[in-house]
Order: C-alpha cells, then structure tokens, then sequence
C-alpha cells in the first residue's frame, strides 16, 4: 500500500494517458471534472500563500500534468458530446445551462470573452513574466556566487553551507527556465480548447442533422449548449492555472521524486484544501449545477483538511513540549553591583584585558543575544572553527557586552583592551554593496562597509530583489558585523598568540610527534622564539598549521642563525606549497614585480646596526616605488583578487615591513616561496629611473 501511495502520480499521469483513447462514462467525467476544477482552487491558492517559488518547486512538472488532464477530458467529453446526442453528463449540461440562460447566442459570446481574456491577457501576461523572471535571475546568478564566496572566505559560512547555497542558485535558475517552456504549454492549451469548441459544435451540426435527422434549430440548442459548457468548465481551470502560473513566477527547486514532493507540499497547506472544499459547496448551492459531485469531493476535501490539521496541531505541540523539557531553569537574580564588589577578590576581576572584545549599541542587542533569537555566537563559532583548520590557530574567546556609551546603531572591536575597529549598522535594513558598473540606481542612505571599504548603501528589505536585479550584493545587517568581526581578527591575530597558546600548540603537537617536539622543545627552540616565527608567519597571513614542519625547520636554521627574522623565511621557504595554495587562484598568481635595477637598488640600501638590519632608501628610490604600486592596486580590485609584489628572499622581508605602513593589504612574497606549478602573471612592474642616467644619455 505504501508503495503504491508513493508512485500515485506516477500511475495517475498514466490513466490521464488513457483518457485519450478509452470512453468514460457520463458520471465518471462529472467526478473527474470536479476533480480538476478542486484542483485549480488548490493551485492558486497554494501559489498565493508561498514566499517564494522554492515552496512550490513541482509547479512546472504539475502545470504539464493539469495541462493533459483538461486535454485528456476534453477528448472524452467530445466523443461523448457527438455519440451521445450532446449529452456528456451533469457537469456539462449544468455549466452550459448556466451560461447560456436559454440564449445560445449569449451564451456563445459570453463563452468567447472568457477564452479572450484567458489567452490574449492571463496566458500572454504570464508568459513575458516568465521570460523575464528566468532572465533576471539568470543576469543575478554571478553576484549571488560572488556573495556566497565572500562569505566563505570570511568564515561565515562552512563548505557545505557554500555548496547548498550554490545548489540552490543553480536550482533557481533551472526552475525559472523550466516556467519559462512550461507558459508556452498554457498558451497552447488556450488555443487547442478553441479548436476543440469548433470541432464539437461543427460536428455535432453534422451529425444531428444528417445521422439524427433533427431541424437545424433543435440542433443548434442542443449541442451548442453542450459545447459551451464544455468549453467553460475546461476553461474556468485553465484561466486559474494560468493565474497561478503568472503568481508563481514573479516570487527553486526542492529535493526527493515528484511524487513525494506532491503529497508533502499538498499537505502542508490543508487552509488550501479546506478554502477549495467551501468552494465547492458554494457552487453545489447554485441552481442547475450538478450537486452530488460537489458535495462528494467538497466533503472529501474538508475530512482531508482536518486530518491534516489535526496532525499538524500534535506535531507542534509536541515541539512545544519538547522546548519546555530542554529550556534551561530559571536562573536566580544576580547580586547588585554593590554587594558583587563589597569582595575584595572581585576587583581583581577589573584588571583582566580581555583578548577580543566587542561592545554593542542598544538597537544590536538582539543580533547577539540568544534568548532574543540572535546568531551572532553561533556565527562567531563557526568562524573560529573555520579559522582553526585554516591557519592552525585557535582564536581566543570573543566577549560580547552592551555598550552603554556606544551609539544605538554603533559597535566597536577591542583587541587585549584597545579599540580596533568601529562600525555603525542599521538593523531593519539591508547593505546593498555597490558593484562596478549596477544596471540601475536604487534607493538607500550612502555608506562605507566597514570591512573592507567598499562604497554601500542600506536599503529597505522590500528592495532586496530589485537591488540583486541591479547587480548590487545584498548583505543582511548580522553578516555586515561578523564579517567586520572577522576580518579585524584576522588582522590581529599575531597579537593574539601568546606564550601560553605557543606551548598549547607545542603540547598538541606531541600527541602525533612526541619525538620532534622532545628533541626541539624548549631543549633547541626556546618557547620565546617559536612565538616569534610564528607570529611573523600570522602578521602575513601564512597558516601555522604544520607545526612539524616549521620546527623541523627552525631547528635546521639554529645551526647558523639565531636571528628570528631569518629563520622566518627559512620557515617560509619550507612552506612553500602552503603559501602558493593561500595565494593562488585557479592556479594563477597575479602581481607586481620590481625591476632588476630596482632590485638591486634596494638591496644596495640595506643596512646593519645594533637592533638588525634595515631598509634605508632615499625620496628618490621610495616615493617613485610607492607611487607606481599604489597605481597597480586598482588592478587588482578589478580582478578581485589580492596584491602582492613579488621579489627576492634577501629582501623580502625588509621590504614587507616598509610598505605594510604604505599598503596594509599588500603581500610581499618571495620567488622560493612560489612552486614551480603555479603560472605568474605580472600586472604591474616598479621601475624607478637611476639618478643621472637620462642626463648622460643627453
């Protein structure tokens, strides 16, 4: 039985099939046509209660089916019509009674108008709907993928997350496509149900008078009645099929066979079921309609309806239950400030800095408390997750509090007790971030977004869609926060390691290496010195998370240097496929190269004192260099990706430190850090003219 429930459409396509080629009876095409005019009910009513397409993603493969169910009756009801005297039951009869009022001339009229406004308004409209719908959605497809990499990249989503969101784009896509085939097939219907009305007019004439031997006025009554009626109650389904094609397309597409998705979407909505049932009974109260069928399939809906209900109240009681078991009791009121204070130990409490703290204005309390249904933590978990298999460092707990001397829209980042990072959001708005060339302007108040710097605006949640049409990425006010957030911690992550952390990474390390970390720790490498690499390797965005193979090689690099600095790029060097992998794109590296001469020039401007070794380059090597690489970086932006100059190891370094204070975001890489495999492509290229050679050029 259960088998059979689940292939119901399946084997209901099928009979529909059948309908073609077998005869039914009279009162079995009354049932039926019953059926399908519920059906419709259901339909429209259904796509006039969804959100969005997504709820109703059978919607195309179910317009095909109706299609072929109305064509499917129409054949029966027109070999019923010409072999049975005009007669092709109560439904017919009463449908074409109703319409005609005793005037065939009216009633053909009347007839025609709703065919009109079906075909030439419903049908037409519904079709460029669809064309532009499935346009649209693919033009918004790049922007959307674009949205759901920079969440990724920012942690604020996982790789799963990413591919379900992509999957669903790409299902969006295909479903809007789909709609737009399946309006031709509503039109097409239009235009056969007024060939069908022909046929059965012109053939019933035929046969009354030449097989029957009725008079010409005899036979217009009868079978033009017939064909109106048949032609009306096929039409009153078309036009709200048609209707909800028009609906459906303008709010993609859900897993599991069409036959589950009809039975679990259809149940979802018993309202639905419950609103077509009251329909029904209202025609049944009609005079000359056929009353037995409606009451049959109305009382049929209405016990449908309320089993659904009924198991849908017990499913939500039992979630209500299920929350009161699992809330947590009811804490006690916390001591007042005063009294919490009167203990002396709790001072002590005061001089704690914290590693990472953020301050929240009153309007952003519900984005980060959970009891008000705020994700925030739940967001910043996943971040720290992510983070973690990336870089191999832990980030430390992130205390959230309410700022009193804050803004309502304001919070702020601190970093062990200072203020990093400030920002200012709207909570009831959406951050649209302007694209390079948006195929419209849409509304908004004009801002910056705070992580990375990019021109925005907050617009109204009702114009989310129209902004996406219009290429903007559309970002919801807790993602704008996190994303800030995260990237202020990635900056300052090197701050954030510690003496303690470094020895909680070497104690992991032993669980898979306990005769490395035996050997080096802190025997060879002083616990002081590996927090030095490693936060040089962090201050530039290299991942920590072979810890085998940089202390491996920064033991090799005690045998002839103690300089933390050195040994870091013999650490880098090693991690060469690490750092190539962080940087690369599809296998590309795109970046600023120096000129040889520069090079040189720049080496020639090392210099060595008690503290180190330094860059001391004049105006005349500085300030051209500069200049040219702050023109290149525009380049990158338009490419999406990140900056970076590529030179030497002997200066790299030195290097790096002297422009980060010119181009936080630049990445100074060295040759031996790129492997072999990945393509160099140079956007730009730093040269700076040596002092007098164009004079003796002259």
């Amino acid at each position: 039985m259960r088998r059979l429930l689940n292939n119901a459409i399946s084997l209901f396509v099928v009979i529909i099939v059948l309908f073609l080629i077998l005869p039914l009876p009279p009162f079995l095409l009354d049932v039926l046509l019953v059926i399908n005019i519920a059906l419709s009910i259901m339909i429209l009513l259904i796509t006039m209660n969804i959100a969005e397409a997504l709820e109703f993603s059978i919607f195309p493969s179910l317009l095909l089916i109706t299609t072929l169910l109305r064509l499917g009756m129409n054949v029966s009801s027109t070999r019923l019509i010409l072999s049975n005297g005009g007669y092709a039951g109560d439904v017919i009869a009463a449908f074409g009674q109703l319409i005609t009022s005793g005037n065939v001339v009216i009633g053909f009229i009347i007839f025609f108008i709703i065919v009109l406004v079906q075909f030439i308004v419903i049908t037409k409209g519904a079709e460029r709907v669809a064309e532009v719908a499935a346009r649209f959605t693919l033009d918004a497809m790049p922007g959307k993928q674009m949205a759901i990499d920079a969440d990724l990249n920012t942690g604020l989503i996982d790789e799963q997350e990413a591919r379900v969101r992509r999957a669903k784009i790409q299902k969006e896509a295909d479903f809007y496509g789909a709609m737009d085939g399946a309006t031709k097939i509503v039109k097409g219907d239009a235009v056969m149900s007024l060939i069908i009305t022909l046929i059965n007019l012109i053939g019933g004439i035929l046969i009354g008078m030449v097989q029957g031997g009725s008079d010409i006025s005899t036979v217009l009554q009868v079978y033009s009645t017939a064909t109106i009626g048949d032609g009306l109650v096929s039409q009153l389904p078309a036009l709200m099929i048609s209707t909800a094609t028009g609906m459906i397309v303008t709010r993609s597409v859900s897993e599991g066979s069409l036959n589950t998705d009809v039975l679990t979407q259809f149940t979802a909505q018993p309202r639905a079921i419950m609103v077509a049932g009251a329909a029904l009974v209202f025609l049944a109260l009609m005079p000359n309609t056929p009353h037995v069928p409606l009451v049959i399939v109305a009382i049929i809906l209405f016990v449908l309806s309320f089993l659904i209900s009924r198991r849908m109240r017990a499913q939500e009681a039992q979630q209500i239950a299920q929350q009161v078991q699992e809330a947590a009791p009811v804490q006690q009121a916390p001591p007042s400030e005063t009294d919490y204070y009167k203990d002396i130990s709790n001072v002590y409490s005061l001089l704690t800095v914290e590693p990472i703290e953020m301050e929240v204005g009153y309007s952003l309390i519900p984005l980060v408390d959970e009891n008000s249904g705020g994700k925030l933590i739940n967001r910043i978990v996943i971040f720290r997750r992510q983070y973690a298999q990336e870089m191999g460092f832990v980030i430390p707990t992130v205390r959230l509090h309410d700022g009193s001397m804050l803004g309502t829209n304001q919070y702020i980042v601190r970093i062990k007790g200072e203020e990093v990072a400030k920002g200012e959001i709207l909570v009831d708005y959406f951050l649209a971030l302007e694209p390079p060339n948006p195929l419209g302007e849409i509304d908004g108040i004009e801002t910056i977004e705070p992580a990375y710097g990019i021109p925005s605006r907050w617009i109204l949640p009702e114009n989310k869609e129209t902004a996406e049409i219009y290429g903007y990425t559309v970002i919801d006010p807790l993602s704008v926060m996190l994303t800030h957030l995260s990237e202020t911690i990635k900056q300052h992550a090197y701050e954030l390691l510690t003496r303690t952390e470094t020895i909680q990474l070497v104690e992991n390390l032993k669980k898979t290496s306990p005769e490395l970390v035996e050997e080096a720790c802190p025997a060879i490498v002083s616990y002081a010195l590996l927090e030095k690499v490693l936060r040089n390797l962090l201050m530039e965005g290299v991942p920590i998370r072979d810890m085998v193979t940089i202390l491996e090689t920064i033991v090799d690099a005690m045998a002839t240097t103690r300089d933390p600095d050195l040994i870091t790029e013999s650490v880098r060097s090693a991690l060469s496929r690490t750092i190539t992998r962080s940087f690369c794109e599809n296998g590309q590296l795109r970046v600023i190269t120096l000129d040889s001469d520069v090079e040189r020039r720049v080496v020639s401007s090392l210099t060595k004192n008690d503290h180190g070794i330094y860059l001391s380059m004049g105006p005349d090597l500085l300030q051209p260099m500069i200049s040219q690489i702050a023109e290149s970086l525009p380049k990158f932006a338009e490419l999406g990706a990140q900056p970076i100059l590529l030179t030497s190891q002997v200066i790299r370094i030195y290097l790096s430190r002297l422009l980060r204070q010119y181009f936080p975001n630049l990445c100074v890489l060295a040759f031996n850090e790129i492997v072999g495999s990945a393509q160099i492509q140079a956007i730009g290229n730093v040269t700076v003219p040596v002092p007098g050679k164009k004079a003796a050029g002259l």
